[in-house]
C-alpha cells in the first residue's frame, strides 16, 4: 500500500511540474504561433529601439518558449544582428554561420551569408586605429575576398549586389596594394623574378581593383632593370591603351622613351 501510495504522489507531481527547455505547441497551433508573434514583436520593438540587452534577453525567451515557431529562427538572426551593430563582428559571423549551417533551406539563408560577407568586410576596412597594411595580418581581408566572391556568384541578382561588388572592389584593392608593396620591396632588393610574380598575381587574381595601371607600371619597370625590354615595351604599351587617362600613363612615356633612346641605366624606381 505504501508503495502504491507513493507512486500515486509521483504521477500527481510529475502532472503538475512544468517541462524544461522549449515549450511544445499547444493543442491550438494558431494561438501558439500567435503568441510566438505577439513575443517576437515585441523584442523587435526594443532591437528597433537600440535596446540591445533587453532585446536579447526577449529574442533568447522567444527561442526558448517557441522553439517550435518560426519565429525561433528570426529570433536566432535577430540575436545575430545585435551582435552586428555592436560592432561585436567575430561573434555576429560565428552567429550568422551558425544560422546557415543549421537551417540550409531557410529563406534567409542569403540574407545571413550576407552579413557574414559584410561583418568581414568591415572588419577588413581600413582605419585610423588599425595598423598600415603592410603591418596587418590580412587573413580577414582574404576571407572577406573569398566569402564575397562565393556569394556573389550563387546569389548574382541580390538585392544588394551593387553594394557588394563595391565591397569587392574595396577588398580587391587592399589586396593588389599589398603586393604591390611586396613587390617593390623585392625589387629595392633585386630580386626581379619575385616582383614580377607578385606584380602578376595582383594583375590575374585581384582584377576589378583599380590598381592595374600601377602593377603594370611596376612590371614594366622591373622588366626594364631585368634588360627585358621587349617584355618592358609590351607592358607599357599596354597600359597605355587600357588606361590612356591614368596618371601613371606619364612614367609609362617616359620609359618608352628611354627604351627607344637604348638608355643604358633605367630610372630609379617610383616610390
Amino acid at each position: 500500500m505504501r508503495l502504491f501510495g507513493k507512486i500515486a504522489v509521483l504521477c500527481v507531481l510529475g502532472a503538475t511540474l512544468p517541462a524544461c527547455g522549449a515549450t511544445k505547441p499547444a493543442a491550438n497551433p494558431l494561438a501558439y504561433s500567435e503568441n510566438a508573434k505577439i513575443e517576437y514583436e515585441l523584442a523587435l520593438k526594443a532591437f528597433f529601439d537600440k535596446d540591445w540587452e533587453e532585446a536579447a534577453l526577449l529574442f533568447k525567451e522567444v527561442k526558448r518558449k517557441y522553439g517550435y515557431s518560426r519565429y525561433a529562427r528570426l529570433a536566432d538572426l535577430r540575436l545575430a544582428d545585435i551582435e552586428f551593430k555592436q560592432e561585436k563582428y567575430a561573434e555576429a559571423i560565428g552567429a550568422y554561420k551558425s544560422f546557415v549551417q543549421d537551417y540550409p533551406n531557410d529563406p534567409d539563408v542569403p540574407y545571413a551569408r550576407f552579413r557574414v560577407a559584410k561583418a568581414l568586410f568591415e572588419q577588413s576596412s581600413p582605419t585610423i586605429l588599425l595598423p598600415p597594411l603592410e603591418e596587418r595580418d590580412l587573413a580577414n581581408v582574404y576571407d572577406a575576398y573569398d566569402t564575397i566572391r562565393a556569394f556573389l556568384g550563387d546569389f548574382p541578382h541580390y538585392k544588394r549586389a551593387r553594394e557588394l561588388e563595391y565591397m569587392l572592389e574595396m577588398v580587391a584593392g587592399l589586396l593588389a596594394r599589398h603586393e604591390l608593396y611586396v613587390a617593390r620591396f623585392y625589387l629595392g632588393k633585386g630580386n626581379f623574378p619575385a616582383a614580377v610574380a607578385r606584380c602578376q598575381h595582383a594583375l590575374s587574381t585581384y582584377e576589378g581593383s583599380g590598381l592595374e595601371a600601377e602593377a603594370m607600371l611596376l612590371l614594366g619597370e622591373t622588366y626594364m632593370k631585368m634588360h627585358k625590354r621587349k617584355k618592358a615595351r609590351a607592358v607599357l604599351r599596354q597600359l597605355l591603351s587600357l588606361y590612356p587617362d591614368s596618371p601613371f600613363g606619364i612614367p609609362a612615356k617616359g620609359f618608352l622613351r628611354l627604351m627607344q633612346d637604348d638608355a643604358v641605366v633605367p630610372p630609379a624606381p617610383l616610390r
